[in-house]
């Protein structure tokens, strides 16, 4: 039963967007803690197209077991749908550092505003589906 409830298609496409936001937290904190490191270069995450696919059935929510002895990846991971990339454009410095702090803390704070956003529709769902059963 509770199966069920929580496969739900909207858990589901919740669950992988809180997963690349917070593997884009993780990448602008990187970004951040190398910001004057020598030759280190940005990096970003850009999960909503991959998840939009998903959403409209284009691309698989997980990844495919060809083979008997493949492992599988782990539900709580979200590198099989969402990657960091090195970030495009930008300037470089004079020792070669791309990273732009304003920009990293810009993103870590919509990036922040986007988590608390999800998280709160969620919690509204999940009280919503309690509500319903203690009625019955």
């Amino acid at each position: 039963m509770f199966d069920k409830l929580f496969s739900d298609f909207s858990f589901t496409i919740a669950k992988r967007a809180l997963d690349g936001l917070t593997l884009r937290r993780d990448v602008l904190a990187q970004n951040v803690a190398n910001v004057d490191t020598p030759e280190y270069k940005a990096k970003e995450v850009n999960f909503e197209a991959t998840l939009q696919q998903a959403m409209r059935g284009e691309r698989r929510m997980s990844m495919a077991t060809t083979h008997a002895g493949h492992q599988a990846a782990s539900a709580s991971d979200p590198s099989d749908l969402y990657q960091a990339g090195l970030r495009k454009g930008g300037s470089t410095r004079a020792d070669g550092n791309n990273v732009d702090i304003d920009q990293e803390l810009l993103q870590m704070a919509e990036t922040g505003v986007r988590y608390q956003a999800l998280t709160s529709v969620v919690s509204k769902k999940l009280n919503l589906l309690k509500t319903i059963s203690q009625a019955r």
